[in-house]
């Protein structure tokens, strides 16, 4: 099979890549190779061909699309940026760039399409109130969150909440810009499927950490700033109490999801999108993150701060037994061996000694 990998030379996108090459499928990478995302010239692997361009030019996609069998769409501008300014540039690369490349593959006749979704897109996890049962907290507000109140409250009686796991069929709640396009990503890619007979899938990737993360870039995720600070002998930064419940995945089981999703394209229910919650399924706070990468690096110890980032949720943690059950993927790297790993792995931009660059970190998933 052939495959589009748009992002193809990215963190998560490059070891999608790998993957493919490793089932015996030839990959064709398509990246716009912006800075946020490499600080360093882009390598893929020997015999898979590179195009530089962007997603949201339409010539560019054309030609990228020509004798592909199936399309793995991973570029985008991620993590929550730097204030509300950066919101065209999100809505440009996320969701004209989403809605460019569809549009393309109608025309072209490529009818199978795995989006990298996320679970941002739920906004808060499940709660659930002793006394109301299921419930959904509203945005946490600011007042709160400079004194100190982490945890949201049942909206109907004030009372502590405890938190679970959230399935694909909870309701949307996006808290941010970055979510907002995801989410609309999502609707572009079902409204080209319900069009065109298409199948698609939105893997919607919880914390994906490993390898070739980039470093010192505000579009990176925790797991790469905390291993940015071990690198420069300081102390990781913890925000919030160190609470927060998350679900950190090897990015090796993401890419492994994203060839098993492309690989059962034909299986798949025609003129609709099927998302699937893709996590390790063993949860962790920030906290228990942070500490465990510290020890597995040899410190400093982490710092709890306090401080706070507005449209950050509390707990996100979902339920990923729909993908083992219809895809048959399993996670094969656990957080305490995933964090020994991570904690001397090389990051993308890396200036110190024993850091590898993108080439190095990446052999031959995103």
């Amino acid at each position: 099979m052939r495959v589009l990998v748009t992002g193809g030379a990215g963190f998560i996108g490059s070891h999608i890549v790998a993957a493919l090459r490793e089932r015996g499928h030839q990959p064709l990478v398509l990246d716009a190779l912006l800075p946020t995302a490499h600080q360093e010239p882009a390598v893929v692997p020997d015999g898979v061909e590179l195009i530089e361009g962007d997603v949201r030019d339409t010539a560019t996609v054309r030609d990228a699309l020509r004798g592909v069998d199936a399309v793995c769409h991973q570029a985008a501008m991620v993590g929550l940026g730097k204030d509300f300014g950066d919101a065209p540039e999100y809505v440009g690369h996320n969701d004209l760039g989403t809605a460019v490349l569809l549009a393309a593959m109608a025309e072209a006749g490529v009818r199978n399409v795995v989006l990298a979704g996320s679970m941002v897109v739920y906004g808060e996890g499940r709660y659930t109130c002793p006394r109301h049962g299921d419930v959904r907290p509203g945005p946490r507000t600011p007042s709160d969150l400079a004194a100190g109140r982490f945890e949201p409250r049942c909206p109907r009686c004030g009372a502590e909440l405890a938190p679970g796991l959230v399935g694909e069929d909870a309701p949307a709640d996006p808290r941010n810009v970055y979510a907002t396009t995801k989410l609309a990503q999502e609707h572009l890619t079902a409204a080209w499927a319900r069009a065109t007979g298409g199948r698609a899938v939105s893997l919607r990737y919880h914390n994906v950490y490993g390898p070739g993360m980039p470093r010192d870039t505000p579009y990176a995720g925790v797991a790469s700033f905390f291993r940015s600070s071990l690198a420069r002998g300081e102390a990781p930064r913890v925000f919030e109490d160190g609470g927060q419940r998350r679900d950190f995945i090897h990015v090796t089981d993401v890419a492994a999801a994203n060839v098993a999703a492309l690989e059962a394209g034909g299986d798949r229910e025609p003129g609709a999108l099927t998302a699937y919650n893709t996590g390790s399924g063993d949860p962790h706070t920030v906290g228990e993150m942070a500490a465990e990468l510290c020890a597995a690096h040899g410190g400093p110890a982490p710092v709890v701060t306090g401080e706070y980032r507005l449209g950050d949720v509390r707990h996100i943690t979902a339920d990923s037994q729909r993908l083992r059950r219809d895809l048959g993927w399993r996670p094969s790297v656990g957080f305490a061996a995933g964090m020994a790993r991570f904690a001397h792995a090389g990051l993308r931009g890396a200036d110190v000694p024993g850091a590898a660059g993108a080439a190095d970190t990446v052999p031959a998933r995103p």
